[in-house]
């Protein structure tokens, strides 16, 4: 068996990260190879070309018997006079080439006409992580967790999608998931700013879909890895995955089991007005956090060929988690001028969810121009959250504060039961109409059943009252129906046009189950055009032009009255008055070589700001709910950068800049306000002597807002070292999360205008790196996927290639 191992170190570094094409040839430009046309992905200035010479012999003569190909060991060198020709330099010393192993490695980031591509599985810091800490080191993605809140390039109402499915969920339980969900099995995640018509229209701040690996390779292989970790407590991960591919079709299976014990503290420093503690107030307040997770991942598949023209798709993802949680919480109000009063709490609970998400779909091939895809999605989850709350509230003499009301009950208990059911089907279409054009059209029906019972009981009197402003039981149904088309466009050689409509028809009724009242009844139909025009200039050179219009519907959590206890006198809860929000997109990008830079224009009205402040109707209880924004418009500007400075250090950098301008009337007083933003990813890769590779990264983002709360700049630095052990097909990697315990997000609340109860205060929510950086040691091994049998070589040719 020969492999053609020679790496080619003299590309200029221009063609890092693109596609070369070019003609073969030997040194004396005599060869059998000199018709062939060969494509390869150069990362950077190094590639294994072991995969070349079979496609360009198999290619260069109708004579070639292409399971007997002779060749060489070449070393090949670009022509300076013809830059798209590759030489051969070396001489011909020919052996039979029995197998063919393609090496070659994804940059970073990589920009689409539809947003961002960050390919994960690249990075050393991915092993061991989970998906919301992957998702914190991405570029333009901002994460609030104090308030479990996910912004894009500075916009939230973002939604996620798992390998294309929507995950139609609260982000509450969105980012319970993703907190869950280890990335060792996660291929890429697409950040997408534009989505063309065929996506689902929900989610105006863009669409982030997570995809999951799938082994192609041809046989049985697999992988298995470990992970051991140290922060503020444990940390453990196993993964192991298994993958059979043949000619008749694809079969994977994954299980991922992570144990993690976590730590947050809360500081809050406030001044307010509480009319039932006294009036004026200052309030000190230290609040901490520890939790034990215990999740379970497990993900199975095939692609099944049942024909020259049939082929079935079925997978399945299952997630389970169990989280005890111990949150203790201590207080200082001082009434003015000198009375003080203390509050200590201890809550404990357990958080215990399975989510459920199933897919299928069947492909037929009606001619060599023209297919139908039918299939259909279920989504399923369930979570239990209850709650112990166990508290002292005291006067200055020592005695319990109040006249033995509920709020000052010093056992209290939580409920609070979820329950979400999702099923859609959908049929497209695609059919090539000309050389120019094709088009795709499809339809799509989602059908929603959501229902939760949240309450919150004191102890008064030796009986269990409910506290009835407190209490809440819901059940919403909602019905999604539709229809696209799009037509792609070959206007000139250079100039290509994408053009889409969709139409989507949404009723949304939530009902009360005690009372059978009905509180919403909401109807909506509406157009979401999208267009994409892309000019390729040259290769080096593209610009494109996109339009896009969203929707993001509010969630069952955000319309319904469900609570959850925050303070003695502050709950969380929804707002049935909330509208959905619309947005327009326009973009301007360009692209040179692998660099990209675009501008983005974007117009949302009544955009959703979660967490707002606000007085409950008695005067009585701080109330924490989502609020609609009457407009924000937004410029958004983006830059990608991938730099190969030299043969063994790569950097890769995003950079995210944004003007953003909101108008509000749900406070005391309209405001209209603006701001900039930004952030920062940077990630350096050195490759070292004796299998060795290093990876630097760090993020920032700067001040922005969520409604009227303000998020101040936060960031960190993470670092992660790899070995690879080739004999036994392994590799090491230790990575240490927030180097310098930077990981820390401020808030302030009325700082832009007066809020409920002229609160004013300034709140820091601490990490667990925070204390100290989190460690974490990872082996994992490669096995099987052998390049052999003489027999399965169609199956060989088919996954040989894989160019991006």
């Amino acid at each position: 068996m020969s492999y053609i191992n020679q790496l080619i170190n003299d590309i200029s570094p221009g063609v890092s990260g693109r596609t070369a094409f070019g003609q073969l040839f030997t040194a004396d430009g005599h060869t059998d190879f000199q018709k062939a046309r060969v494509a390869a992905f150069f990362v950077g200035m190094k590639i294994r070309l072991s995969f070349l010479l079979v496609f360009a012999a198999a290619t260069a003569s109708a004579q070639t018997d292409t399971s007997r190909v002779d060749t060489a060991r070449h070393y090949l060198r670009r022509d300076s006079a013809n830059p798209a020709v590759l030489r051969d330099t070396s001489r011909v010393d020919t052996s039979r080439l029995q197998a063919a192993e393609v090496r070659a490695e994804k940059r970073l980031l990589r920009q689409t006409p539809y947003g961002t591509v960050v390919q994960i599985e690249n990075s050393i810091l991915t092993r061991g992580s989970s998906m919301l800490e992957v998702l914190q080191r991405s570029p333009g993605i901002s994460i609030d967790y104090r308030n479990n809140g996910l912004s894009l390039n500075g916009k939230g109402e973002v939604r996620v999608m798992l390998d294309g499915r929507l995950l139609r969920m609260p982000m509450d339980q969105v980012f319970s998931l993703l907190g869950g969900m280890s990335a060792d099995n996660v291929e890429k995640i697409e950040l997408l700013t534009t989505p063309p018509a065929r996506y689902d229209a929900e989610g105006s701040g863009g669409l982030i879909n997570i995809v999951l690996k799938k082994n192609k390779k041809p046989g049985t292989s697999g992988t298995l890895s470990a992970t051991a970790g140290y922060g503020w407590r444990e940390k453990a991960t196993a993964t192991a995955s298994i993958a059979h591919n043949n000619k008749s079709g694809n079969f994977y299976a994954s299980y991922t089991y992570s144990h993690n014990r976590s730590y947050s503290d809360l500081q809050i420093q406030s001044r307010q007005n509480m009319p039932w503690l006294g009036g004026n107030l200052f309030v000190d307040l230290h609040d901490t956090t520890h939790v034990t997770h215990n999740n379970h991942d497990a993900a199975a598949g095939m692609d099944l060929r049942l024909g020259r023209e049939t082929r079935l798709d079925v997978n399945g993802n299952f997630s389970s988690s169990n989280a005890a949680n111990y949150n203790y919480n201590h207080q200082q109000m001082t009434v003015l001028p000198d009375s003080l009063l203390s509050f200590n709490g201890m809550i404990t609970g357990r958080n215990n969810w399975q989510n459920i998400i199933g897919s299928g779909s069947i492909l037929q091939e009606l001619s060599p121009d023209e297919r139908i895809t039918a299939g259909g999605d279920y989504l399923y989850y369930h979570n239990d959250n209850p709650g112990i709350i166990q508290s002292s509230f005291l006067t200055p003499d020592g005695k319990p504060a109040g006249n033995n009301e509920s709020i000052y009950s010093p056992l209290q208990r939580s409920a609070a039961i979820t329950g979400i059911h999702v099923e859609a089907v959908h049929v497209d279409y695609q059919k090539k109409l000309s050389e120019k054009v094709k088009m795709e059209a499809g339809i799509k029906g989602t059908y929603t059943q959501d229902s939760s019972a949240s309450s919150i009981q004191a102890l008064v009197n030796n009986n269990w009252t409910t506290r009835s402003e407190a209490t809440a039981q819901i059940r919403m149904r909602e019905r999604i129906n539709a229809f696209y088309t799009s037509f792609a466009i070959q206007l000139s050689p250079a100039l290509t046009l994408d053009a889409g409509l969709r139409y989507e028809y949404s009723r949304t009724k939530i009902t009360d189950p005690l009372n059978k009242q009905t509180a919403i009844d909401r109807k909506l139909g509406d157009l979401f055009p999208s267009m994409l025009l892309n000019w390729k200039v040259n290769d080096n050179n593209s610009w494109l032009l996109s339009y896009t219009r969203r929707i993001s519907r509010p969630s069952y959590n955000d319309l319904a009255s469900f609570v959850g206890y925050s303070d003695p006198g502050a709950i969380y809860t929804g707002n049935p008055l909330l509208k959905p929000t619309l947005t327009d997109n326009l973009k301007v990008g360009y692209n040179y070589k692998g660099y990209s830079f675009s501008l983005l224009l974007s117009h949302d009205d009544n955009p959703i700001a979660r967490y707002q402040l606000s007085e409950s109707p008695q005067k009585d209880l701080l109330v924490i709910s989502p609020q609609n924004l009457r407009f924000q418009n937004t410029v958004s500007v983006n830059a990608s950068i991938p730099w190969r400075i030299n043969s063994w250090w790569t950097s890769t950098s995003g950079f995210v800049g944004n003007f953003t301008e909101n108008q509000l009337d749900y406070t005391l007083q309209p405001l209209r306000y603006h701001f900039i933003s930004g952030s920062v990813n940077i990630s350096e890769t050195i490759l070292l002597p004796k299998d060795f590779a290093v990876e630097v990264s760090g993020w920032y983002d700067t001040r922005y807002y969520n409604g009227t709360i303000r998020i101040d700049g936060a960031g960190s630095v993470n670092a992660g070292i790899k070995k690879e052990l080739k004999r036994s097909r392994s590799q090491l990697q230790l990575a240490i999360a927030d180097l310098f315990r930077t990981e820390k997000y401020p808030l302030r609340y009325g700082s832009l205008t007066t809020e409920a109860y002229a609160i004013r205060n300034h709140v820091l929510v601490n990490t667990e790196s925070t204390l100290r950086p989190i460690v974490k040691l990872t082996w994992s091994k490669n096995f099987g996927g052998e390049y052999v049998k003489k027999n399965s070589r169609s199956v060989e040719e088919q996954s040989r290639v894989r160019v991006e």
